[in-house]
């Protein structure tokens, strides 16, 4: 693509690359020039202006910006009409995002005309959430580079994709000791069932018992005739070793533990598990809280059905420090819990 400075004479067919205001009108920077067009200019006293002229191998940024955007979007993604060298990528359904960042990466590194930009991979998204951009830079793109650009977006895995929720019924066993309030317990269930609505996942069991090991195992069985997809344990006192009653109950009863801890903060106490084919998630403290915290990220990747391995969990530490829960009783920075209206800290025994 040829760009500057022209004469009117040479300018027809070539696209404005800054607005320009006439008496009557105003021609867009972006506008193809119309023989019209430059007789306008030319009574307005115009003589020159910086335009782009497209060589034979260019393709115009709104048609390189739809064609790449479709190559880039996977299932559970509907690609906007483009305008002005951009076109959105939208959720279609609601679930998890996907990315394959070295995907994205390495469209990014084809040249610097052509850019590719998501939201952060696993995201919960909802059915019209915009989830990411393709953004041609200049007015054309050169063909050889959209081409390489399609090719490396046509690879083995879509690069964006909505993983859509599919885990619908999930049962929560919640374990007591004396010093835990049976309100707290039902309050920690209602922020659960908000945590869920977006998925469109209910509570199918509600189970408590005292937290001792004989006692979780066998509410974990019991647990079985609610037919859940998803069992989430949580502990009236946080998980400290793979031998507390957690993750002992979870053995017991022919469980297995894929990861203890996590370096997210907070969250850095959750348990993840397997029994029966079914997924388990001991609950760290934090997860009795709303705001954001480690838990909903394994949670929402469950729901949808992903895969959740020790290498996943690992690798989240890089973005894991959180904003901080004050009233969970034991605070990064240290200091006393802040308290309820009631007098009470509602976020169990550790983060």
């Amino acid at each position: 693509m040829k760009f500057g400075p022209v004469g009117l004479d040479e300018a027809e067919g070539a696209v404005v690359a800054h607005s320009v205001r006439l008496p009557q009108r105003l021609i867009k920077k972006g506008s193809r020039l119309a023989a019209a067009d430059i007789a306008d200019l030319k009574a307005a006293g115009v003589t020159a202006l910086t335009v782009a002229r497209l060589e034979p191998d260019d393709v115009p940024e709104d048609k390189a910006a739809a064609a790449l955007a479709e190559a880039v979007a996977g299932p559970g993604v509907r690609v906007e009409a483009p305008f002005t060298g951009r076109a959105n990528l939208y959720a279609a359904t609601s679930g998890v995002l996907v990315v394959d960042a070295e995907g994205i990466d390495a469209v990014n590194a084809v040249d610097e005309t052509v850019t590719v930009a998501t939201l952060q991979a696993y995201r919960p998204v909802a059915a019209g959430d915009m989830v990411g951009t393709v953004k041609i830079i200049p007015y054309a793109v050169a063909g050889a580079v959209l081409a390489r650009t399609m090719d490396l977006a046509a690879g083995a895995s879509p690069l964006v994709q909505v993983a859509p929720y599919r885990l619908q019924r999930v049962a929560v066993i919640s374990t007591r000791l004396p010093s835990l309030k049976e309100s707290t317990i039902d309050k920690t269930l209602k922020v659960l069932r908000q945590r869920l609505a977006p998925a469109g996942a209910t509570i199918v069991a509600d189970l408590r018992v005292d937290h001792e090991t004989a006692a979780l195992a066998a509410a974990i069985e019991a647990a079985d005739a609610a037919k859940a997809d998803l069992l989430v344990i949580f502990g009236a006192s946080a998980v400290a070793d793979r031998r507390d009653v957690v993750p002992a109950a979870l053995e017991a009863v022919g469980g297995e533990i894929r990861h203890l801890g996590m370096p997210v903060d907070p969250g850095n106490l959750l348990l993840l598990g397997e029994r029966a084919g079914r997924p388990v998630l001991g609950a760290p403290g934090c997860a009795r809280s709303p705001k954001e915290n480690g838990f909903d990220w394994i949670l929402h990747r469950l729901l949808a059905r992903l895969a959740v391995t020790r290498a996943d969990i690992t690798r989240l530490g890089v973005g894991g420090l959180l904003m901080e829960i004050r009233s969970r009783p034991q605070p990064r920075e240290g200091g006393e819990p802040e308290l309820d209206a009631n007098g009470h800290d509602d976020l169990g025994d550790d983060a």
